[in-house]
């Protein structure tokens, strides 16, 4: 008996059984071929005279089918690269930026030769020539021709400090699951009509499976704006049988890149030759023409160092070596085809390889960057023919006239708010004295605010988890169900393929987002981050937050054990990002997460993380207990309880579970035995550091610091910098104080397990003020 899938939505085209009229006459198919010619010459530059940096093998396999999305099926507008209706090209494969920082350049010639007109005004809006001097260059390069040119130091993985490019790219599967999110963003804005997102990975690049918990998403989401282009070559860095092929197997997984875009409703258009252009342009313009509402892969057969000279995995990431005959013969067809020669660097060679002459090495570099501009110069036809290309694209992008979907949302209007209302609580928000309410609810019902006074920019996910973590609050006022760009466009909850967290915190980048376990956002989040600070080096705008709620924060998670309660995950995250690009939020009292969330966002940071925690607990009545209002919060750090008298000492708390166990429990006990402190909260290590340097010290004295001891339902590191003797740290309460991961059981005991009770915190107190 065989087997077939079920019933699909995606349809499978193999293109080189469609009978249709060839895409190029001889003289276009000609021109593709010169530029590829150019292209991989280039390739074989960059690496030979930025000695063993970057990947030949796979930028020069897939070059032929992005160069065809460039100048073919892309509809954009070069002379500004951050238009917001045009299509996208993101390249998941971050490994192959070589091939984009080339390819980019190379277009960047053909439009300053052939149409000046629509070159982007400023050198910062492009990608130059000159440029690719500063190729794997650190900003702090000082070589003559470097600084001549002013040109801009490339990464080696992709990120927003390149035109054109929206994201950072590069850590294994994060690249498909934040590209898909700009699918997810254009279509939402746009509507049906959206910008298409072309997204570049290779067969390897998709095992993750985070990519394939994205790609589920997508085809579930109908998100048929998103075009995945696989270079499948077979090799990756360790196998020459990625996957299988045919009767043999894969030496990685046992299916291939068509049946794995099958599997998650995807179309999938087999290109059998993918070094053939008439088929790569032939299967690029039906994945343009299908009607259906399904994202299309296109899977072109590729080898991996094409013509190069050195192929498969030994390509991956190595190349032939300085001025090597192999890399001379590689660029042979192109030099004789230009009648040029290129600079041998022999004197360089032993000087470079013994590190003390990179100056010569850059002049040789130049020398051959300029044979490649001659060439172009002097080939006028392939310019004219390539920048028409160019000037189609945007005259296409111009007839499209894209506009905002009706009722879009409003996400300026989430930051006005923000900044109007830190420091006063709605009226609807506001929780009266013995209710009862959770950090993870008080959230939801924030994040849900914010989502109505925006009209609906808050889209959010969760793993199978919404009501658990309460994220689904965020979507009320909204559509019910799923989002669904053909049938329920309008709703805010994402089904991001279950239970995911991997793929839906790169998915979600820029978008809020309920999760579960910070750890596994971690990835994204970081680089999020980088992509939004690498953006400044185009343009000065605020950074775009991405919230990754913490769900489940806390021992007091106590039932499901130590694999939930996880006291890790604050540490992951606070101290580890530049200053401005992450603010950890770890309120007490959900009375606090207003002020808390809204200080947060007025701050504008790449990546927004609250730590909120699952048990319901009575509000206090904190006047009446002498505690500092919820809206001293928004600072990061305040004076909770400032000593009625005599002050024994200083106290600095940390998490719900450790301030509720103290205000409950351990402040009853110490006021009965005439114990006065200052007792500090940490609700927000950065929100206090973007404080100016006079209000910390107001606010948190060093002098504090020194005399101080801390209590922490986090790791003893996240108390560090508030503890600062060594007496203190070593009174210093903290889950993992007995030595050992928590267990089980109602929260109570868990707290009791971790000595972080009231009963347990009282204790110990009293072995601090007794200074011996």
């Amino acid at each position: 008996m065989g087997f077939e899938l079920g019933p699909r939505r995606g349809v499978f085209i193999d293109i080189s059984s469609e009978r249709q009229e060839k895409p190029l006459a001889a003289e276009e198919l000609k021109h593709f071929e010169q530029l590829d010619l150019m292209y991989r010459s280039l390739c074989a530059m960059l690496y030979n005279y930025v000695p063993m940096s970057g990947h030949p093998g796979g930028s020069i396999s897939s070059g032929r089918f992005v160069a065809g999305v460039l100048f073919d099926s892309l509809d954009y507008d070069v002379a500004d690269p951050d238009r917001e209706d045009a299509d996208i090209v993101s390249y998941a494969a971050g490994h192959k930026t070589l091939g984009l920082y080339a390819l980019w350049a190379l277009r960047n010639e053909v439009t300053r030769i052939g149409c000046p007109e629509l070159l982007p005004k400023g050198e910062k809006h492009q990608l130059r020539l000159e440029d690719l001097l500063g190729f794997r260059r650190n900003p702090l390069t000082r070589t003559p021709l470097f600084l001549k040119f002013k040109a801009k130091p490339l990464d080696g993985h992709p990120t927003p400090a390149t035109p054109f490019l929206r994201l950072s790219t590069g850590a294994s599967g994060v690249g498909v699951a934040a590209s898909l999110g700009l699918a997810f963003g254009a279509m939402d804005f746009y509507g049906a009509g959206g910008p298409r997102v072309h997204i570049v990975e290779g067969e390897g690049g998709m095992t993750p499976g985070r990519v394939g918990e994205a790609m589920a998403a997508a085809g579930t989401a109908c998100l048929k704006n998103a075009i995945l282009h696989v270079d499948w070559n077979q090799a990756s860095i360790d196998a020459d049988r990625v996957c299988r092929d045919g009767d043999v197997p894969g030496e990685y997984v046992q299916w291939n890149p068509v049946e794995f875009a099958l599997l998650h409703d995807w179309n999938a258009i087999l290109v059998p030759d993918g070094m053939d252009f008439g088929q790569i342009l032939a299967a690029q313009q039906k994945a343009l023409a299908i009607r259906n509402e399904q994202p299309t892969a296109i899977v072109y057969r590729t080898r991996k160092g094409w013509q190069y000279g050195v192929q498969g995995r030994a390509s991956h990431g190595a190349g032939h070596g300085l001025c090597a005959d192999g890399f001379f013969k590689a660029v042979a067809p192109f030099t004789e085809q230009a009648a040029a020669r290129l600079p041998h660097c022999e004197g360089a060679n032993q000087r470079c390889r013994a590190g003390g002459e990179p100056r010569v090495l850059e002049e040789c570099f130049w020398e051959a960057l300029t044979v490649i501009r001659g060439a172009l110069e002097q080939n006028r036809p392939l310019v004219t023919a390539l920048a028409q290309r160019v000037r189609d694209a945007r005259r296409r992008l111009e007839r499209r006239a894209r506009t905002p979907r009706p009722q879009v949302p409003t996400v300026q209007a989430v930051f006005e708010l923000a900044a109007k209302t830190a420091g006063r609580i709605p009226a609807e928000l506001t929780l009266k004295p013995g209710q009862t309410a959770t950090l993870r609810g008080e959230l939801g019902r924030v994040l849900q605010h914010y989502n109505q006074a925006s009209g609906g920019a808050v889209l959010t996910a969760s793993a199978d988890l919404y009501g658990s973590t309460s994220v689904n609050t965020i979507g009320k006022g909204f559509p019910e169900g799923w989002y669904n760009a053909a049938t329920n466009p309008l709703a805010r909850m994402l089904a991001t393929g279950g239970i995911c967290e991997d793929a839906m915190s790169g998915l979600l980048a820029g978008i809020s987002y309920g999760a579960f376990i910070a750890a596994l956002g971690h990835v994204a989040a970081r680089l999020h981050a980088i992509g939004n600070q690498a953006r400044q080096a185009i343009v000065k705008e605020p950074y775009k937050p991405f919230i990754l709620v913490c769900a489940h924060a806390g021992v007091k998670t106590g039932e499901d054990g130590p694999t939930h309660a996880d006291p890790q995950a604050l540490q992951l995250l606070q101290g580890n990002f530049p200053l401005g690009t992450m603010i950890t939020l770890t309120p007490w009292d959900p009375q606090e997460i207003w002020s808390l969330v809204s200080a947060a966002l007025s701050k504008r940071p790449a990546v927004i993380a609250p730590f909120v925690t699952r048990p319901s607990e009575k509000v206090i009545d904190r006047q009446a207990l002498g505690l500092a209002p919820a809206t001293a919060a928004a600072g990061g750090v305040y004076l909770l309880r400032r000593a009625q008298g005599k002050r024994d000492g200083t106290l600095v708390l940390q998490g719900s579970d450790v301030g509720y166990a103290f205000v409950e429990q351990a402040l009853p006990l110490l006021k009965k035995k005439g114990i006065d402190l200052d007792v500090y909260y940490v609700a927000s290590a950065e929100l206090f550091d973007l404080l100016p340097a006079a209000e910390k010290e107001k606010v948190y004295p060093e002098a504090a610091a020194q005399e101080a001891m801390g209590i922490t339902g986090f790791t003893f590191p996240t108390m560090e910098r508030w503890v600062c003797s060594g007496r203190g740290r070593r009174m210093t309460l903290h889950p993992f104080r007995g030595g050992h991961f928590l267990g089980s059981g109602p929260a109570q005991k868990v707290l009791e397990e971790a000595g972080l009770d009231g009963e347990s915190q009282f204790r110990a107190i009293l072995r601090y003020v007794a200074k011996t």
